[in-house]
């Protein structure tokens, strides 16, 4: 109690408090001040997550819907053809000596599918 006392005293010294004002007017003014942070919480959410997220799903979608054949690139920068798809695998082969390349799913960074004529 001596805290809040000591709190409104020094507000009210420095002009950020009426010291006449009730306490439905402090809490007013305490719920304002609360609404700004919550607001810019849910600002960076939308900004930074969101997208994030829908990001993810596309590339998780197009995980799933590759097949044998498909063209890939992986996190590393080296490109080919996938022969073999398992569980968590991918096995693609590269350049024209058919170099065999085994890479984990999570290491796929873009599926490029042929153009269907």
């Amino acid at each position: 109690m001596e805290f809040l006392s000591n709190f409104l005293s020094f507000a009210a010294e420095t002009g950020t408090v009426d010291p006449n004002a009730s306490g439905a007017e402090l809490a007013a003014g305490n719920w304002i001040a609360m609404l700004f942070p919550l607001l810019l919480l849910g600002l960076f959410y939308v900004i930074l997550i969101v997208p994030q997220k829908r990001k993810e799903k596309k590339h998780r979608e197009a995980l799933a819907s590759a097949i044998v054949g498909d063209q890939i690139v992986t996190i590393g920068g080296i490109a080919g053809k996938i022969v073999n798809i398992k569980d968590d695998e991918i096995t693609f082969e590269t350049s024209i000596e058919r170099t065999k390349i085994t890479v984990k799913k999570w290491a796929i960074k873009d599926i490029i599918k042929p153009i269907q004529s």
